[in-house]
């Protein structure tokens, strides 16, 4: 059933509108599946979809409730636009909100409020149209003993356990474990993307989750057993000059040290700025969608292989 989470009179006689889908059946447990909270990222969208079919054919199989919010920031998945149009703001930087606040700030706590209860929710992003990611999952250490065993049924290929500093407390995943409804951020793709074998893999994972919590009783995948890692095993590869990035590997793949991995090169001189190299031994979770970069542009991320 499709429902109105909260809505906003705009100008012009429009208005926003927040949704959810909820599939019911039964008294099981209840978990939320929520994307498009940045609007250039699709990759959710997808999943959105695959789940909501597969509950809806095989309805004998659900014993609780599945809720779908496949659209936090609809305006900005309208006009292609990352934040909230007409207000410059990135949405996942003003939770948990607040009911006296303006328009943005009232939505959010409207939004924290309806996912709140959820015995998990999985809150979907692609990366930016920059970078392509392997499908991951982010955590911070404050909460790393609760999530870390529920991520490794989402059929993803890395658990990424961030040190607490780094994590942004107006978050809605933050601010969602703050008040004890389990949070798991996935990361995969490329902005204004949809990489199918991804939504996917992360499909697959999300039931092998559902069946774990009781929720649902058909057939499931095997999930895929997760690398997790800390910030110390990831390394960040700069560009050290401006122009355009040409790789020589691809991304997931294995790396050894000193492995090339690409230039930056001039187009008009026709000259090597730049030759990348690989500084230790591992995998390209992270790497480069668009060519064109700047001195300091993230061009990669390895997880290091521990020797």
């Amino acid at each position: 059933m499709i429902e109105t989470v909260t809505k906003v009179d705009l100008p012009v006689d429009e208005s926003l509108r927040i949704l959810k889908n909820r599939i019911q059946r039964g008294e099981g447990r209840r978990i939320s599946i929520v994307t498009g909270t940045h609007g250039d990222e699709l990759e959710g969208q997808a999943v959105c979809f695959e789940v909501a079919k597969k509950v809806n054919e095989h309805l004998e199989c659900l014993n609780g409730t599945v809720d779908i919010y496949a659209a936090l920031n609809p305006l900005g998945i309208d006009s292609i636009t990352r934040g909230i149009p007409g207000f410059d703001l990135d949405m996942n930087r003003i939770f948990p909100g607040s009911e006296d606040g303006v328009m943005t700030e009232y939505v959010a706590s409207k939004i924290v409020g309806d996912i709140k209860g959820s015995d998990v929710c999985i809150d979907i992003h692609a990366s930016n149209i920059f970078l392509r990611e392997i499908p991951q999952v982010r955590i911070n250490t404050e909460t790393a003993k609760t999530l870390v065993p529920l991520a490794g049924f989402l059929n993803v290929d890395f658990i990424w356990v961030h040190a607490a500093a780094t994590v942004l407390e107006s978050t809605l995943a933050y601010s969602l474990n703050s008040i004890e409804t389990p949070t798991l951020v996935v990361e995969m793709g490329v902005g204004m993307r949809l990489t199918r074998e991804y939504s996917q893999q992360l499909t697959d994972g999300i039931f092998c989750l559902m069946r774990h919590l009781g929720i649902w009783s058909g057939e499931v995948t095997e999930p895929r057993r997760p690398i997790v890692s800390t910030d110390g095993q990831v390394q960040f590869i700069n560009a050290g000059a401006s122009g355009i990035f040409i790789p020589q590997v691809e991304h997931t793949k294995q790396v050894k040290k000193g492995d090339y991995l690409g230039d930056i090169v001039n187009p008009l001189a026709g000259i090597v700025e730049q030759r990348i190299l690989s500084p230790c031994d591992g995998m390209v979770f992270t790497l480069r969608e668009y060519p064109v970069v700047d001195e300091g542009s993230l061009i990669a991320r390895i997880l290091e292989v521990q020797g």
